[in-house]
């Protein structure tokens, strides 16, 4: 069973309203029910109230969207599980006796809800309330139509805005059921999975192999309509896309060009919003392409099915009024405060500073000539390429992993640097542009060091390339490096794959000090060097972390050399082969 963070799994439902409300001065709990309502129920009187509820598990909704201008009260039943007849019947009461002008439920088309909000209603009207429902079903997911109808899911928070921004205008019941309506028939909704979900206590609904992903799952984890091979985000919005229009499709939205829609990115609960954005950036492109214009993008966690790792995508086409209703300010909490504007990949971006021009650097040293330079960097760059992966797991156990794909940006980079340009002859220049390229694209702490150590060297070389000059400059780009370091570090700390680097070049550093004596033997010093470094990178296997990543991690869980240092070392071998 997978693991939760739950108090107790019978009382999950009642403890996540708790916490909503108890951070929410604007809502308050129903007594001895699963309800929440605005706190400001006599600002109603006059007014339709809206009505909407359904299972837990779909958080922010449907609490989320309770608040001015939006939801007057929800019910909640336990997790994916209908609320019961008697919550929904007291949360009509309680906003007629706040004097509403009529009262609106907007219900899922699952059969539970209708049940239940459906009963609670005849009840109602018994009592001479004017109560009305609207069940929202936008699934595109299925191809021949069933008996039960589309599915109601993340569709039904436009639903809920467009319902309640009304209701503040002062709309009438009939007004607001008419138009709601009709919007609900101009919407279409489908998800994708790449995992399932599972009910605190349960065993997940579904298993999906490694490589696979389901379309047209619903919000509870049932079944989709096709299982497929994991797709690239761009392609995998271009299928959602064309299941949900089209029209061979039962449930398709009809969708041409010149259309305006507004667009949901909806994240199903454990999608991260790294990947959450790239889907976004798909849809609207591909949206683009087939000549639509979003008019608004949402993009976020509305309707989510626990912690599945998944999105659904919303198409609900627009006019000027809707588009309004949309933009209509509201207290509610899980409705995103954006500025108002249409979705577009074709913005104009901010032209980057222009760079002042450089004083040109007089040089006097002759230095390798720039043929011999390129194949040295051409030897570096296929040596960090080729230890890529084992860079990265060496990684994995002091940190997020990513030291190899660090160290393969700063090749790729130079390479294609090299490609541009020759690489300067003159060791100082050498190196200054060599710390342009990793500071510009090598990212993380180790480009920055990196570029510090080779700023620093280079300004130590300006005007030399004797064997001494390149000691000098060893020490000078470590003390830079060591100025950038926290309080107290110095080499043996190893403190993480970027500032460990710091162990192997010391080392080094030491080794190449017989270059300052004259007749100093350059290859025997090189390779001494080399050697150096070698024994320093492995002597961090050995060391317990003082600061930077590996610090938090358990000291059992780091036997093995630091790869940052071990980065350093196979670039000095390689400088040396």
């Amino acid at each position: 069973v997978p693991k939760k963070l739950v108090t107790t799994v019978s009382g999950c439902a009642d403890d996540t309203l708790a916490g909503l409300v108890a951070c929410n001065p604007g809502l308050r709990l129903l007594q001895g029910h699963r309800v929440v309502l605005r706190n400001d129920l006599a600002a109603i009187r006059g007014r339709v109230a809206v009505l909407s509820g359904g299972g837990s598990g779909h958080e922010p909704a449907h609490a989320g969207y309770v608040g001015k201008g939006m939801l007057t009260g929800v019910v909640a039943g336990a997790v994916f599980a209908s609320p019961s007849v008697g919550s929904v019947l007291t949360a009509i009461r309680a906003v007629t006796q706040a004097g509403a002008a009529g009262v609106l439920l907007i219900v899922k088309n699952y059969t539970g809800d209708r049940l239940n909000f459906g009963m609670a209603l005849e009840r109602a009207r018994a009592e001479g309330t004017d109560v009305r429902m609207v069940v929202v079903g936008d699934d595109c997911a299925f191809t021949t139509p069933g008996k039960a109808g589309r599915r109601g899911i993340c569709g039904t928070v436009l639903i809920h805005k467009v319902a309640g921004a009304l209701a503040e205008a002062g709309a009438s019941l009939d007004e607001i059921e008419k138009k709601v309506t009709a919007a609900a028939k101009a919407m279409g909704t489908l998800g994708l999975s790449l995992s399932p979900c599972s009910i605190p206590g349960s065993k997940p609904s579904f298993q999906l192999a490694a490589d696979e992903m389901e379309l047209g799952l619903g919000i509870h984890g049932e079944a989709g309509v096709r299982r497929m091979k994991v797709l690239p985000a761009d392609k995998a919005v271009e299928t959602m896309l064309k299941h949900m229009t089209d029209p061979s499709n039962a449930s398709h939205l009809s969708l041409t060009p010149g259309s305006s829609v507004v667009l949901v990115v909806n994240n199903l609960g454990g999608l991260s919003c790294l990947e959450l954005g790239i889907v976004a950036g798909a849809a609207v492109r591909c949206l683009e392409n087939r000549g639509i214009s979003i008019a608004r993008a949402l993009v976020g966690s509305f309707m989510t099915a626990l912690e599945m790792a998944g999105v659904s995508l919303t198409l609900m086409l627009v006019d000027e009024e809707l588009v309004r209703l949309i933009d209509a300010k509201t207290t509610a909490m899980a409705w995103p405060n954006l500025l108002a504007g249409p979705a577009t990949t074709r913005r104009e971006e901010i032209p980057a500073p222009v760079e002042g021009p450089r004083k040109p650097q007089e040089e006097t040293g002759t230095g390798p000539g720039s043929a011999r330079v390129q194949r040295v960097l051409e030897r570096v760059c296929s040596t960090l390429l080729d230890m890529q992966d084992r860079l990265n797991e060496l990684d994995r156990g002091a940190g997020d992993g990513d030291c190899g794909h660090t160290h393969a940006r700063a090749a790729q980079a130079i390479r294609e640097w090299m490609r541009a340009r020759p690489p300067p002859a003159a060791p100082a220049q050498l190196l200054s542009a060599l710390a342009d390229v990793v500071l510009e694209e090598m990212g993380g702490s180790s480009g920055v060091l990196y570029g510090l150590f080779l700023t620093a060297a280079a300004r130590s070389l300006r005007g030399r390339s004797d064997y001494p000059a390149w000691a000098d400059a060893m020490d000078a780009g470590i003390e830079a490096m060591q100025r950038s370091f926290p309080p107290g570090l110095s080499p043996g700390s190893q403190t993480n794959s970027c500032f460990s680097q710091l162990d192997s070049l010391f080392a080094a550093a030491q080794a190449l000090r017989p270059l300052r004596s004259p007749g100093a033997n350059l290859l025997q010093v090189l390779a001494a060097a080399v050697q150096s470094a070698e024994a320093a990178a492995e002597a961090t296997r050995h060391m317990e972390a003082a600061a930077g990543r590996a610090s938090y991690v358990r000291s059992s869980r780091l036997e093995q050399p630091d790869p940052g240092a071990v980065a350093v070392a196979a670039v000095l071998g390689a400088v040396l082969e």
